[in-house]
């Protein structure tokens, strides 16, 4: 397996996905961008000035995995 941190990620374009903290000073929101020039492969961030530049690489497979993981343990349906 290629070392996803080794793959250059500046261009990422990222989806955010925002809740909580609403009447706070910076909005609560996960990001998640596709790398580009490399298939199927995310980096998943935090937007809090406090995690910029920390980030966490998964394959889809990884990713599909925690989500659904996630989905069912919260007892949520898609």
């Amino acid at each position: 397996m290629t070392n996803l941190y080794r793959l250059p990620a500046e261009d990422a374009e990222f989806e955010h996905f925002c809740g909580g903290n609403l009447n706070g000073e910076h909005e609560s929101c996960v990001e998640v961008g596709s790398i580009p020039g490399a298939e199927s492969v995310f980096a998943v961030r935090d937007n809090k000035p406090e995690g910029v530049g920390i980030e966490l690489r998964f394959t889809k497979a990884e990713l599909d995995d925690f989500a659904l993981g996630w989905v069912k343990k919260q007892g949520l349906a898609l």
